[in-house]
């Protein structure tokens, strides 16, 4: 007999793989996802975290955020570009432990948006953002159509966007404010097919023995559907939030 596996074997075993691969990568977003949401939670209703993200403003008799949820956004945008960039050559428990802080430090930094927001409009936008990230993520899993094309597009679309929302956050209109949720909602809808789409070829191509390897690609799929996701929710909520 030969001691090579057969072409069906040697398919089953990939595609097996590429299924694991997957699975780790959505099973670490969701954790990360869901440590974001325990901390955004206990920030709002803690009073002890409470007490750090808001002061009592004597004038306008409100709460009113202080620096310190600005400086948790800022921490996290940094350990998103550490990450990105230095974790092929990272131990992967370190990986996965930035990740996780990143995802408690963008918890802490959302508290502020979700006061602004009814509880029930909250919980509303996180689960129709869960089925349209879900639907995209699916479609990028099972077309047959390459989505490379879509990438360079939707980086010039996002670069766009935030050239926008920085001009908007001096005009302050409406109108604006609107359209860029809007636009927004559709680029984060495509990354989220595309980066799909990206991170199966990644599990294709992963060592099957190496699992630093798997370990280390996961986290940074986790973290890339973190950010598709995250977005998409937050799009949606200056669409759909109902202000208190």
């Amino acid at each position: 007999m030969s001691q090579y596996p057969s072409m069906p074997q040697a398919k089953a075993a990939k595609a097996e793989l590429v299924n694991a691969f997957m699975r780790g990568v959505y099973g670490w977003m969701s954790a990360g996802l869901g440590l974001t949401a325990l901390v955004a939670y206990a920030t709002l209703y803690v009073p002890a975290l409470s007490r750090l993200a808001f002061a009592y403003n004597a004038e306008t008799g409100l709460l009113q955020p202080t620096m310190l949820p600005m400086i948790a956004l800022f921490a996290s945008f940094g350990m998103v570009f550490f990450l990105s960039f230095k974790i092929s050559t990272m131990n992967p428990s370190t990986a996965t432990t930035l990740f996780m802080v990143f995802s408690g430090l963008t918890g802490f930094s959302l508290a502020p948006i979700l006061m602004v927001y009814t509880e029930s409009s909250v919980f509303a936008t996180f689960l129709t953002t869960a089925g349209m990230f879900g639907t995209m993520s699916i479609y990028g899993m099972i077309t047959k159509k390459d989505l490379t094309g879509w990438g360079s597009l939707l980086f010039m679309g996002l670069i766009g966007i935030i050239i926008a929302m920085i001009v908007n956050f001096f005009l302050q209109s409406s109108a604006m404010s609107f359209a860029i949720s809007v636009i927004g909602v559709i680029i984060f809808l495509g990354l989220t097919a595309y980066d799909t789409q990206k991170l199966k070829t990644m599990g294709e191509n992963v060592p099957m023995n190496d699992a630093a390897a798997i370990r280390r690609g996961t986290i940074l799929g986790a973290l890339t559907l973190y950010l598709d996701f995250y977005n998409l929710f937050l799009m949606l909520l200056r669409l759909m939030g109902d202000r208190r």
